[in-house]
């Protein structure tokens, strides 16, 4: 079933629009909770908390792609769950390293005003359009997938220090094209 029926469902209150978007999503949306949380049970609850939201969102919220609308709340979810169990110790797992990675790219500029979320992901998706295909490719499976750098590495054929040269760079990029949109967090 294509996005626009299920979403009409969803509009309709027919509750097999949830087993519509599981069939068709719910082995993305698992993946997302899974690399970010590592536990196969959280990242279930996860995903099913994503396709209730979606149940309670939509409407009045009509996303142009349900993919990515299911995948954003499956990996806040998945985020905010990830932030819960590691609030009293760091942990050892990618999620931490990835934020480290990220923030030297998100400016603190003090007393400036935080940015909303709607400028900030307009920014982002021109930035990401900007991006030789490849890079960008890269760059989301780290920072969106949070995948290892070593299974970057494989899958794109690279050393694992081309694919962190890669990153590097890239963040740079990110952080002048943030701050020349004057866009600080």
């Amino acid at each position: 079933m294509d996005d626009a029926k299920i979403i009409a469902l969803y509009e309709a209150r027919d509750e097999s629009a949830i087993a519509e978007t599981q069939q068709k999503y719910g082995g993305y949306c698992r993946y997302i909770a899974e690399r970010i949380l590592a536990c196969k049970q959280d990242a279930e609850e996860c995903v099913n908390d994503a396709y209730h939201k979606v149940w309670n969102t939509i409407p009045p919220q009509k996303p142009e792609s349900l993919a990515s609308y299911v995948g954003m709340l499956t990996r806040q979810l998945s985020l905010n769950r990830y932030k819960e169990n590691h609030r009293q110790k760091r942990g050892a797992g990618v999620v931490p390293l990835i934020l480290d990675e990220l923030q030297e790219c998100i400016a603190d500029k003090g007393d400036m005003p935080s940015v909303d979320d709607i400028a900030l992901r307009d920014a982002m998706n021109a930035f990401l359009a900007k991006l030789p295909q490849r890079t960008r490719m890269v760059f989301m499976r780290r920072y969106w997938y949070a995948d290892e750098v070593s299974t970057i590495a494989a899958d794109y054929g690279m050393s694992e220090s081309h694919v962190g040269v890669l990153l590097y760079r890239t963040r740079k990029k990110l952080k002048e094209h943030l701050e020349k949109e004057e866009i600080y967090v």
